[in-house]
């Protein structure tokens, strides 16, 4: 089962995250990524393997900011490849996503964005997600708006969790659990 955390704060984005991903080993996965917002950019890293062996590889704690999210993969549509791994982007690298659960339409939905030009690099159903929110962006809906219109369009069950090159999250639950927490810091 995949799990997914994000964190938006005072402190290193890249070592809480680490830490959350490390808690989340017990649910049994196939890869591991990060994204985090850094000078006006979204970094993704992401790979194969266990939590300390991808960290070996691509060193998250390198990754400076203090805004991020995370997840552990366990693979439902695609193969086991760094490609299929989450985070998942936008075309413009504006949006990052990480999901839990499956979209059962998907198929048409990626359909219908590449009749409209946007294309696609993985075998999952979570890429449509930033790329949904990516179209509806381009024809001029804000970050949020987007992120609501995109919900009307999917169904399954989910637990999302999307970031912006802004550094404003949104999330959404659909028969997936989703926790949120929040403190003065």
């Amino acid at each position: 089962m995949c799990g997914i955390i994000g964190y938006k704060g005072k402190n290193s984005a890249s070592e809480i995250l680490l830490n959350g991903l490390r808690m989340l080993e017990y649910r049994g996965y196939y890869s591991v990524g990060m994204s985090i917002l850094s000078n006006n950019k979204i970094i993704t890293e992401k790979d194969v393997g266990k939590v300390d062996e991808v960290n070996v590889k691509v060193n998250f704690l390198k990754l400076q900011g203090n805004i991020g999210i995370a997840h552990t993969r366990w693979a439902t549509h695609g193969g086991v490849t760094v490609i299929n791994s989450h985070p998942h982007v936008s075309s413009d690298e504006n949006i990052s996503v990480v999901h839990n659960g499956i979209i059962e339409n998907y198929s048409e939905i990626k359909k219908t964005l590449e009749s409209k030009g946007i294309k696609f690099c993985s075998e999952t159903d979570t890429e449509v997600i930033p790329k949904l929110i990516e179209y509806f962006m381009r024809i001029g809906e804000d970050f949020e708006t987007a992120f609501v219109k995109m919900l009307k369009e999917i169904k399954g069950t989910y637990a999302i969790l999307a970031m912006s090159i802004d550094g404003d999250f949104c999330f959404a639950r659909e028969g997936s659990p989703l926790i949120i927490g929040l403190s003065e810091n």
